[in-house]
């Protein structure tokens, strides 16, 4: 054999050792990982836990910030925490998940069988993904993004199975979200939950709207008597409804938080109808009193009535305010300047979107609000 021919021997070995190697020891995506039928990781690190009568499912739809906020916001569930699931390493940490590990940002979520379904659930899912991309969030495109649906119990199987069957037939193109086994799961860093609870202003792939509306439907939830007649007594909220509350919403009404200015539900809202207290549901201020003061957040020019809300000194920051709260639930609403509309009394109720409810006029009847109708009357 001729020194050349050696020499290219060698060369073609070495590669081959050094392919090998890098296949060996380098970072695997979960479709490479498949391709070559490598099993995953069979381990399940988590906080959260389901209890009597609660069932979990692991939803991944893009960014994780969002799909736990979205879901925190539904009524029946329990809990949710993030983390990354059925990658190919083990223990991985956001770092590792971004450069390729194959884990999909999840959100574990329990809910109350006996207060929402799994198809439920999904259905709301649903709207906050596009089926059809493999890889997407937003104008991002990698692995970790996928959409899938993990489950912990067999009989969910055939559940979601079906569900996709019918989300397809909605769709053209053909829809690619995951349906397995939840194979592996590792909670994320402390950083990563609640994020958008501890940074409002943080990005989220999904419309505020839908989010919103999830937490309008949870705050209705709260009172199920759905009467509330002029003459109701009202109190401080029960624990049960304090629980029902999103964590803005509790922040805000029990730890005086503020909500962020413009990015909030109640804002720009023009529609006629009543604010009532998110936790006890009793009117405090009305539609024909609000008015764009330009501050960021849902500004009136009196309460319903004066003796519903209670005004306190605040001297908190350094600053000389005056702190406005609900009277009978003792819950935090904002603050009252003397900067508003001359015409209109001269003050201005400063409100956090999260310490109130808004019900609409047309809706007022059906949730049980037809007494204070007489609030549009000329």
């Amino acid at each position: 054999m001729s020194k050349g021919k050696i020499l290219i021997g060698v060369a073609l070995a070495a590669l081959a050792v050094a392919i090998g190697t890098y296949l060996a020891f380098s970072p695997k995506s979960i479709s490479a990982s498949r391709g070559v039928n490598v099993s995953l990781p069979e381990e399940i690190v988590q906080q959260n836990q389901a209890g009597a009568g609660e069932a979990e499912i692991y939803l991944a739809g893009g960014c994780f910030w969002g799909t736990e906020f979205l879901m925190r916001n539904v009524p029946g569930v329990t809990s949710v925490e993030v983390g990354y699931a059925n990658g190919t390493t083990r223990n991985p940490v956001y770092r590792d998940v971004c450069k390729g590990s194959g884990h999909a940002e999840t959100a574990h979520v329990i809910y109350d069988t006996k207060a929402i379904s799994l198809q439920k659930i999904l259905s709301i899912y649903y709207q906050s993904i596009d089926p059809t991309f493999v890889k997407r969030e937003g104008n991002g495109e990698d692995m970790q993004y996928r959409s899938g649906i993990y489950y912990s119990d067999p009989d969910d199987r055939e559940i979601i199975k079906a569900s996709l069957k019918e989300l397809q037939g909605s769709f053209f193109n053909k829809i690619s979200v995951e349906c397995e086994p939840i194979r592996n799961f590792y909670r994320a860093e402390e950083e990563h939950q609640e994020y958008l609870m501890k940074n409002p202003s943080g990005y989220c792939h999904l419309s505020r709207s839908m989010i919103d509306e999830q937490a309008k439907a949870n705050a209705a939830q709260t009172f199920k008597d759905k009467n509330f007649p002029r003459d109701k007594v009202y109190g401080k909220p029960t624990k049960e409804t304090l629980k029902n509350l999103n964590e803005l919403q509790r922040a805000v009404t029990q730890e005086n938080a503020t909500e962020p200015p413009y990015k909030n539900e109640y804002n720009e809202e023009e529609r006629a109808g009543i604010y009532v207290d998110v936790t006890n549901g009793q009117p405090l201020f009305v539609s024909t009193d609000k008015f764009d003061s330009g501050c960021g957040w849902p500004a009136f020019s009196k309460p319903i009535d004066n003796s519903f809300i209670e005004e306190r000194k605040d001297f908190s920051f350094g600053r000389d305010r005056v702190e406005v709260r609900a009277k009978a639930s003792d819950s935090h609403l904002g603050h009252v300047f003397d900067d508003g509309d001359a015409a209109k009394g001269g003050l201005r109720y400063c409100i956090n979107s999260a310490a109130l409810r808004f019900i609409p006029r047309d809706k007022m009847q059906t949730e049980g609000y037809g007494d204070w109708l007489d609030l549009f009357k000329s």
